[in-house]
């Protein structure tokens, strides 16, 4: 079962989108939206793998195959 987040999902692809576009290091970037940097850092990972710019990380999907699969 999956604990309910402190931030909600548009705040995240927002951060994300914001974080990915900018020339600002992540850090800055963090610090500006009041969040801790390697927070943020795991989302815009995530979402490096999600769309397929990563690829040495799961994707989401992949992830939740294998919880899925685990007894």
């Amino acid at each position: 079962m999956a604990s309910s987040s402190k931030y909600s999902d548009e705040f995240r692809e927002r951060s994300v989108r914001v974080a990915r576009g900018s020339q600002r290091s992540i850090s800055e970037v963090a610090r500006d939206l009041g969040i801790h940097p390697e927070t943020l850092r795991i989302w815009v990972r995530r979402d490096e793998a999600n769309d397929g710019s990563r690829a040495d990380r799961l994707t989401t999907a992949e992830r939740e195959e294998l919880t899925a699969l685990r007894p």
